[in-house]
Protein backbone atom coordinates (compact mmCIF):
# COMPACT_ATOMS: atom_id res chain seq x y z
CA UNK A 1 0.00 0.00 0.00
CA UNK A 2 1.52 3.66 -0.16
CA UNK A 3 -0.05 6.69 1.14
CA UNK A 4 -1.13 9.72 -0.63
CA UNK A 5 -2.30 12.94 0.26
CA UNK A 6 -4.13 11.49 3.48
CA UNK A 7 -5.26 8.52 1.74
CA UNK A 8 -4.22 5.13 1.87
CA UNK A 9 -3.96 3.63 -1.85
CA UNK A 10 -4.27 -0.29 -1.68
CA UNK A 11 -1.71 -2.39 -3.83
CA UNK A 12 -0.69 -5.93 -4.77
CA UNK A 13 2.72 -7.31 -3.64
CA UNK A 14 4.94 -5.70 -6.50
CA UNK A 15 3.08 -2.14 -6.18
CA UNK A 16 0.15 -2.48 -8.77
CA UNK A 17 -3.29 -1.31 -7.87
CA UNK A 18 -5.98 -3.26 -6.60
CA UNK A 19 -8.44 -1.06 -7.16
CA UNK A 20 -7.95 1.43 -10.80
CA UNK A 21 -10.55 3.91 -9.58
CA UNK A 22 -7.63 5.25 -7.32
CA UNK A 23 -5.36 6.33 -9.87
CA UNK A 24 -4.60 9.79 -10.11
CA UNK A 25 -1.39 11.95 -11.02
CA UNK A 26 -0.22 12.09 -7.50
CA UNK A 27 -0.68 8.12 -7.10
CA UNK A 28 1.33 7.91 -10.75
CA UNK A 29 4.24 10.34 -8.49
CA UNK A 30 4.02 8.41 -5.30
CA UNK A 31 4.71 5.45 -7.61
CA UNK A 32 7.31 6.49 -9.51
CA UNK A 33 9.09 7.70 -6.40
CA UNK A 34 8.86 4.43 -5.39
CA UNK A 35 10.40 2.99 -7.75
CA UNK A 36 12.93 5.23 -8.08
CA UNK A 37 11.70 7.40 -11.56
CA UNK A 38 11.34 10.84 -11.84
CA UNK A 39 8.49 11.52 -14.33
CA UNK A 40 9.10 13.69 -17.33
CA UNK A 41 6.55 15.19 -20.13
CA UNK A 42 7.73 11.71 -22.13
CA UNK A 43 6.71 9.59 -18.72
CA UNK A 44 2.74 11.26 -18.90
CA UNK A 45 3.10 10.80 -22.26
CA UNK A 46 3.48 7.02 -22.12
CA UNK A 47 1.31 6.67 -19.13
CA UNK A 48 -1.76 8.69 -20.81
CA UNK A 49 -1.43 6.10 -23.70
CA UNK A 50 -1.52 3.11 -21.79
CA UNK A 51 -4.42 4.52 -19.85
CA UNK A 52 -6.36 5.35 -23.33
CA UNK A 53 -5.29 2.24 -25.21
CA UNK A 54 -6.83 0.40 -21.88
CA UNK A 55 -10.22 2.49 -22.14
CA UNK A 56 -10.28 1.35 -25.58
CA UNK A 57 -9.53 -1.98 -25.78
CA UNK A 58 -9.33 -3.20 -22.09
CA UNK A 59 -6.40 -4.81 -22.48
CA UNK A 60 -2.50 -2.96 -21.94
CA UNK A 61 -0.88 -2.70 -25.58
CA UNK A 62 2.01 -5.39 -26.17
CA UNK A 63 5.53 -4.27 -26.23
CA UNK A 64 5.11 -5.09 -30.17
CA UNK A 65 1.97 -2.23 -30.24
CA UNK A 66 3.96 0.24 -28.44
CA UNK A 67 7.37 0.04 -30.40
CA UNK A 68 4.50 0.36 -33.46
CA UNK A 69 2.36 2.95 -32.18
CA UNK A 70 4.17 5.37 -30.29
CA UNK A 71 7.56 4.96 -31.97
CA UNK A 72 5.78 7.04 -34.72
CA UNK A 73 4.84 10.02 -32.18
CA UNK A 74 8.59 10.51 -31.01
CA UNK A 75 9.98 11.39 -34.13
CA UNK A 76 12.15 9.79 -37.50
CA UNK A 77 14.93 9.01 -34.92
CA UNK A 78 13.34 6.11 -33.61
CA UNK A 79 11.86 4.31 -37.10
CA UNK A 80 14.48 1.96 -36.11
CA UNK A 81 12.48 -0.57 -33.52
CA UNK A 82 15.53 -1.68 -31.86
CA UNK A 83 16.92 2.39 -31.12
CA UNK A 84 13.54 2.51 -29.92
CA UNK A 85 13.14 -0.46 -27.93
CA UNK A 86 16.34 0.97 -25.94
CA UNK A 87 15.49 4.36 -25.40
CA UNK A 88 12.13 2.64 -23.76
CA UNK A 89 14.40 0.48 -21.47
CA UNK A 90 16.51 3.53 -20.60
CA UNK A 91 13.43 5.32 -19.63
CA UNK A 92 12.13 1.96 -17.50
CA UNK A 93 14.63 -0.25 -17.07
CA UNK A 94 12.46 -2.80 -15.01
CA UNK A 95 10.40 -3.37 -18.30
CA UNK A 96 8.30 -0.78 -19.84
CA UNK A 97 4.97 -2.15 -20.13
CA UNK A 98 5.25 -3.19 -16.71
CA UNK A 99 6.36 -0.06 -15.04
CA UNK A 100 3.90 2.01 -17.66
CA UNK A 101 1.22 -0.31 -16.74
CA UNK A 102 1.89 0.39 -13.12
CA UNK A 103 2.10 3.82 -13.21
CA UNK A 104 -0.56 3.85 -15.20
CA UNK A 105 -2.71 2.33 -12.22
CA UNK A 106 -3.29 -0.54 -14.54
CA UNK A 107 -3.89 -4.12 -13.67
CA UNK A 108 -0.33 -6.02 -14.16
CA UNK A 109 0.08 -7.69 -17.18
CA UNK A 110 0.59 -11.21 -17.55
CA UNK A 111 0.76 -12.44 -21.42
CA UNK A 112 3.21 -11.41 -24.06
CA UNK A 113 4.63 -8.16 -21.80
CA UNK A 114 7.86 -7.44 -23.57
CA UNK A 115 9.65 -9.55 -26.66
Amino acid sequence: MIQVNNKTIETDEEGYLLNPEDWDEDVAEAIAEKEGIELTDTHWGMIYYFREYYEDHMRHPSMHIFLKTLGRRHGKRYRDTKAYRDFLYKLFPKGPVQMVCKLAGLPKPVDEVEE
